[in-house]
């Protein structure tokens, strides 16, 4: 069995979850006072937690079949974050030059997606590795062209049939979703006790496909 599935967790869901960006930094605080910060990992993963999502007792069935169907912590899925999902400012709708895609060197074909956060010195890039399909656009030197290029929808790639001549400026505008799996192998699942208000935990965790 495949280790991930190209299947979206549900939409109606998915909207309603709770959750967001996590980072681990390592923080010694010294005798005079000061601090010692270290990132220990480059890139941020995010934590979910669907059962916020869940408004219904549909819902709760609708969950359950879709984990089953990953085999619990088995099988990763994609995930639309109800809060980052678009290559836009705001969530807008994407265009070309959302986002920077490369600088062409006259031999590179393949360039990956990603989204930047802050700028200058501060700026991050977070790579984007499962856009939606059909959602992707490209910019070339400030036009949009979508003729010649392929776009990998499985791992966030654009790969052009010629190589983009030296110093020319590619972006991309796309929206996309979030490699994720559950967090849990056993769901705990009460009828009776959700209609009294207990809504059950359905931790979602990223990972890298």
């Amino acid at each position: 069995m495949a280790s991930f599935s190209e299947e979206r967790f549900p939409l109606r869901v998915a909207f309603g979850t709770t959750g967001g960006p996590e980072r681990r930094t390592d923080i010694v605080r010294l005798s005079s006072g000061y601090e010692n910060r270290n990132q220990r990992t480059r890139h941020s993963w995010r934590r979910y937690d669907a059962g916020s999502g869940v408004r219904s007792v549909e819902d709760l069935v609708t969950v359950l079949h879709f984990f089953e169907a990953r085999r619990g912590r088995l099988v990763g899925f994609r995930f639309r974050d109800p809060f980052d999902a678009s290559s836009a400012v705001g969530g807008a709708t994407p265009s070309a030059g959302d986002q920077p895609l490369g600088v062409g060197d006259g031999t590179t074909k393949e360039f990956s997606l990603a989204k930047r956060y802050g700028s200058g010195a501060a700026e991050y890039l977070r790579p984007i590795e499962k856009p939606v399909p059909g959602s992707v656009r490209v910019g070339v030197d400030g036009a949009a062209v979508m003729a010649g290029i392929v776009i990998d929808a499985a791992k966030g790639t654009v790969t052009f049939a010629t190589a983009p001549a030296e110093g020319v400026v590619l972006t991309a505008g796309f929206e996309f979703d979030v490699p994720v799996r559950f967090d849990l192998d056993h769901l705990s699942i009460n009828v009776a006790a959700f209609e009294a208000g207990d809504i059950p935990s359905i931790p979602l965790v990223e990972i890298r496909p």
